[in-house]
């Protein structure tokens, strides 16, 4: 029993790669043992991506004490940080070229062995010559499974490593007690039949299923290792005018970088000069290369297509968007769906359940049949403990959702775990903000009414807003500015004074000018009355007008209407998403008529405007009330609440760190379409994985009870070992295979 002792409110949470793991029960095995040990909180073992997410005490027990415990039940759990991966894939390259060796020659010793067991029983030796050739094969190349089905036996642990042992023993053992003492089985008037061949077949077939499984697991991470393969190792570092190839472990932040064409980004940064053309598709999943200017922010793994540019280093090593969006994504693949935990502890009970079956199979053929079963009872026990092993049900949810995320990842939509994956795909309500997520979240001018206009007017326009820090200034700004052939400002403006809730006063070459709201100019005396205007302001009714005036003449001179605008996909994301039968709500704090407006050109049924961030986490409330599944996108903090209490939250990368930070999924490079496309992966990995427990069941159902002969009474068939090993070891692949079908799905 564990012993309970005080845990410090210090604990630690990290994943270690675990070697070694062949099935579902060996995780179980793992996951139990590291459980019960003094010290440890929680434990989750993934078997599809073989790693071990641990919450433990280091002042009660130590990570060399973990990784001693492991391995006396025949693992290995990797507890060094900074070269975790390389022992891993050193590891995994070793265990698969030796795995690739056994298979091959268990494969060519097995092969005579079929041919004899089939038309040369007759030739001299023939029983000699079988157990020769099928010694090796059980335990050199087979070797594994009895030292594995030993260590977890001395600890009351089980797993697939001791069906096949058991299973391929009890036939090896039998055959030889028939080959060396076939006097005794014959005075007993019993049949004596040699299984070497079904004995060396079944390790040979089951050492294939492993190889084959191998490959396909690796691909379930490809997405993974190819954002992680868009890591350079080196970079070109600048210092006292030289430029010098460097680690890019050794890049410091402030260090100024030369990247060349073609070349990968080592760090993030800021352009410092250049205007390069950078591909961001590994981050943000968009194909198409983004002009970059001076100052601009560019990502550690992205890539340089044309020109080269100097940048200085602000983010390096863990704490760069690459790095910190590999590690989400690996944490995301170690964790666990919540269906998950129903198939942990069948995983875990479903050896013992084998064992009882099997020897109850054993006993009913001698019962039933006498003596003279027996040898028909030994084949049925083989057979049985061949074809329930649970690698195929442990597969089912794990290898679908490193998949799913990993697609996910590569699209630019990143999941924070399992359970937000799962859940994503039962949603029947989203709630949006408008400005930021709906909208772009910068106001333009939508149009213009000048009255009377010449280049110095717009220069004069250009200089005051250029010299204002209003939120609207900039759009005022920028529009003036497109006016102009050359973009500069007058001389002349002296000083220009923020009037609160009215706009601004300057002074240019001593005459006053105005640009700001209705009420200024009414205040200076200024009058709205021409005919033009009226037009103007019928056609703007829901934006917000900026009146450009000269106080010195009493005169206005032009009128502008400035909105937020939508984002380019906004409409076909919301019909998409009605196509998925989402119903869709607009929560804002803007006035009522701009989400009127907003709301009509989307099609949104359901809005409300002047909200507060607790009026938004409330009506979440009512519809999780009124049963409903609720995701909510935001990007701003005063989402964040609201973000918290829906059932998934969604946050645009560009927003606030604390939105992103309570979101269950962020949407890198902030595309609208990335919600519908997130939704469908979700809805398509869990109809994976449903898809892949049914089988896995529906294959254990179907497969135990005609391995134990209950199709010999009315048809004379007996299911042979062989194929029944061949039939385990394809159910694995055939899980493997569905999940990976992930990645090529088309998301419509």
């Amino acid at each position: 029993m564990k012993t309970v002792q005080p845990i410090s409110e210090k604990l630690q949470h990290r994943s270690f790669p675990v070697l070694g793991l062949s099935c579902a029960s060996c995780a179980a095995s793992v996951q139990s043992m590291l459980s019960s040990q003094a010290g440890v909180s929680a434990v989750a073992v993934n078997y599809a991506n073989a790693t071990a997410t641990v919450d433990y005490d280091p002042a009660a027990i130590r990570e060399e004490d973990m990784q001693s415990v492991i391995r006396s039940i025949g693992y290995d759990l990797v507890i060094e940080k900074e070269q975790a991966a390389e022992v891993v894939e050193k590891s995994e390259q070793n265990r698969y070229k030796k795995l690739k060796i056994h298979t091959l020659w268990a494969a060519i010793l097995s092969m005579p062995l079929m041919v004899i067991s089939m038309w040369g029983m007759d030739i001299p030796y023939a029983g000699l010559l079988m157990w020769i050739l099928a010694t090796p094969v059980v335990f050199v190349f087979g070797g594994r499974f009895f030292t594995s089905a030993y260590r977890q036996l001395i600890h009351g642990k089980a797993g697939m490593d001791t069906l096949v042992a058991l299973s391929t023993g009890v036939a090896y053992l039998y055959s030889l007690t028939v080959f060396i003492f076939p006097d005794f089985w014959a005075s007993k008037g019993l049949p004596g039949h040699l299984y070497f061949e079904s004995a060396a077949v079944v390790i040979t077939f089951i050492l294939l299923g492993k190889l084959l499984e191998m490959q396909a697991k690796s691909r379930t991470s490809a997405d993974i290792k190819k954002l992680m393969g868009t890591q350079p190792t080196t970079a070109t570092v600048i210092r006292d005018g030289r430029a010098e190839q460097v680690s890019v472990n050794a890049i410091k932040i402030g260090d100024h970088l030369l990247v060349k064409p073609g070349e990968a980004i080592a760090v993030d940064g800021n352009v410092l000069s250049g205007m390069p053309l950078i591909n961001e598709s590994m981050i943000t999943g968009e194909p198409v290369a983004v002009q970059k200017e001076k100052d601009a922010i560019v990502y550690a793994g992205t890539l340089n297509e044309h020109t080269s540019f100097e940048m200085t280093a602000t983010q390096v090593g863990s704490d760069t968007v690459l790095a910190s969006i590999i590690e989400m994504v690996k944490n995301a693949q170690g964790s666990k769906a919540p269906i998950q935990k129903l198939v942990d502890k069948i995983a875990a009970r479903f050896v013992l359940g084998v064992l009882i079956i099997a020897a109850i199979t054993f006993l009913s053929w001698w019962w039933l049949g006498g003596a003279a079963e027996i040898s028909r009872g030994v084949v049925a026990v083989v057979t049985v403990l061949v074809i329930a092993c649970p690698c195929a049900l442990g597969l089912a949810t794990p290898a679908a959702i490193m998949v799913g995320i990993g697609r996910g990842a590569a699209m630019g939509i990143l999941i924070k775990d399992a359970a937000h994956l799962q859940t994503l795909a039962g949603v029947t309500d989203i709630v949006l903000d408008k400005t930021g997520t709906l909208t772009t979240g910068k106001p333009v001018v939508q149009e213009a009414v000048w009255l009377e206009y010449n280049d110095q007017l717009a220069n004069i326009l250009l200089a005051i807003e250029r010299s204002s820090q209003h939120p609207l200034a900039d759009a005022v700004a920028d529009y003036a500015a497109s006016l102009l052939p050359h973009k500069d400002t007058v001389n002349g403006l002296t000083h220009a004074t923020f009037l609160p809730g009215l706009g601004l006063e300057a002074a240019v070459n001593d005459i006053n000018y105005y640009v700001g709201n209705a009420r200024l100019l009414e205040d200076k005396g200024i009058v709205l009355n021409d005919q033009s205007l009226d037009h103007f302001l019928q056609r703007h009714p829901n934006d917000t007008i900026i009146y450009f005036a000269d106080g010195g003449h009493k005169k206005l001179l032009a009128g502008l209407a400035l909105a937020d605008t939508l984002k380019p996909e906004a409409k076909t994301t919301l019909d998409r998403l009605r196509d998925q039968g989402i119903t869709i709500h607009m929560l804002t704090g803007d006035n009522s008529a701009t989400a009127s407006h907003i709301a009509a050109q989307t099609g949104i049924t359901f809005f409300e405007a002047n909200l507060l961030p607790a009026d938004k986490l409330t009506y979440i409330e009512q519809l999780q009330r009124a049963g409903k599944v609720v995701a909510m996108i935001g990007d701003g903090i005063n989402d964040s609440a609201a973000l918290a209490q829906a059932d998934i939250s969604m946050a645009m990368s560009k927003g606030s760190a604390v939105a992103m930070d309570v979101a269950g999924m962020t949407l890198v490079g902030d595309r609208l379409d990335k919600i519908a496309d997130g939704i469908q992966l979700s809805r398509l990995t869990n109809k994976t994985i449903k898809e892949n427990l049914f089988w896995a069941f529906f294959y254990n159902l179907i497969g135990i009870p005609v391995a134990a002969g209950i199709l010999y009474p009315f048809t004379g068939y007996m299911l042979n070992p062989m194929i029944a090993g061949a039939a385990m070891a394809m159910s694995s692949i055939c899980v493997l295979a569905a999940s990976l079908r992930l990645r090529y799905r088309k998301l419509q």
